[in-house]
């Protein structure tokens, strides 16, 4: 007669399997793999460029999705009272619920330490453009030191 075992047969004494001696030190976890080793090279991500960040900057700015005071650091000179009179009107303001997002952007390296860039901006079927120029300052942080919206702006009077 064959006998089939369905339950582990237990000694006297012995401990049930699911119970651990709280006495003895953990077990070291098991660190060999059955898998190859990846020796592949990690891929690192390229960093943008200064004029992809400052276009989804500006574009926030001028969507109201962050505060004009928020680019205070990253202009120089007039380009910050332009950036807040272009804000103050709000000219890329979501319509319908369709949030403005930068489709294209364009460079020129006027030199070294300038670039003048453009932007396609889309909101549902509407494109608009804007461009602005980037200086590289001192510190070497680049700074934002002219902006436009659809064209060239009638030029107002400046105060002395």
């Amino acid at each position: 007669m064959n006998k089939v075992m369905t339950r582990a047969q237990r000694t006297p004494g012995s401990r049930p399997p699911v119970r651990r001696d709280t006495r003895r030190p953990p077990a070291a976890p098991r660190t060999a793999s059955t898998r190859p080793a990846d020796n592949r090279p990690t891929a690192v991500p390229p960093r943008p460029r200064p004029t992809d960040l400052f276009a989804d900057r500006l574009v926030a700015v001028l969507s109201g999705q962050r505060p004009v005071h928020s680019m205070l650091r990253h202009t120089v000179g007039s380009a910050y009272d332009d950036l807040a009179s272009l804000a103050e009107s709000g000219p890329l303001r979501p319509a319908h619920g369709v949030r403005p997002v930068v489709r294209d952007i364009g460079y020129y390296v006027a030199r070294p330490d300038a670039v003048e860039a453009f932007a396609r901006i889309g909101a549902g079927n509407r494109l608009r453009a804007m461009a602005f120029r980037l200086e590289l300052g001192p510190d070497h942080r680049w700074r934002c030191t002219a902006i436009e919206l659809d064209g060239p702006r009638a030029s107002r009077p400046r105060t002395g």
